[in-house]
């Protein structure tokens, strides 16, 4: 696949020489209490398994890693692409980069992979993250209760999932009111 490109970050495919970079962001003390960590085994399946696609984050003038994207379902007969995963960076959050990579992997999901659903879940403790998807027209659609647990330097316990989508005709309706970007001609 071809990169994605906007003009504050570009997307393109993550190759195995790149799997270092993307345990490190995901493994860092700031980003691990928001996601469940992938060992190198399952980064590595996505990176080769077709219904996968997994990319890397570049960002800044000279288009520096800036963390690494997941989406799985790429081939679902349902139409239904999710994001399994958004990490960036420590130093590179709060820039609008997350945004931004919303956005491209928006028209990606429905654009290119001509999905009909584009859903992800989101840690309950992870209000920015909701905030954003709201913003960008994901409705929350339930919660899975106490689904994840929660060990390290976070309490023992227990965190919540929630499930938010975006349908295409909701995606269109969005480009319509100028909320997203027209397709290119």
């Amino acid at each position: 696949m071809s990169e994605a490109l906007t003009d504050r970050v570009r997307l393109r495919p993550t190759m195995l020489s790149d799997l270092d970079f993307v345990i490190q962001v995901e493994t860092d003390s700031h980003n691990l209490p928001f996601i469940t960590p992938w060992d190198r085994t399952q980064h590595e399946g996505a990176v080769r398994f077709p219904d996968f696609r997994h990319f890397i984050v570049e960002a800044g003038a000279d288009w520096a890693p800036a963390g690494f994207v997941i989406l799985q379902g790429c081939r679902n007969p349902h139409r239904s692409v999710e994001m399994k995963r958004l990490v960036l960076r420590h130093d590179d959050q709060g820039q609008g980069l997350g945004r931004a990579c919303v956005r491209v992997l928006k028209q990606l999901a429905f654009r290119d992979l001509h999905a009909h659903r584009f859903w992800l879940d989101v840690k309950q403790l992870n209000t920015r993250a909701q905030a954003l998807y709201a913003s960008e027209g994901f409705v929350e659609e339930g919660r899975l209760r106490e689904s994840v647990r929660l060990t390290g330097n976070i309490a023992d316990g227990y965190d919540s999932l929630i499930v938010m989508s975006l349908l295409d005709r909701e995606y269109q309706a969005r480009v319509a009111l100028g909320l997203e970007a027209a397709a290119a001609a």
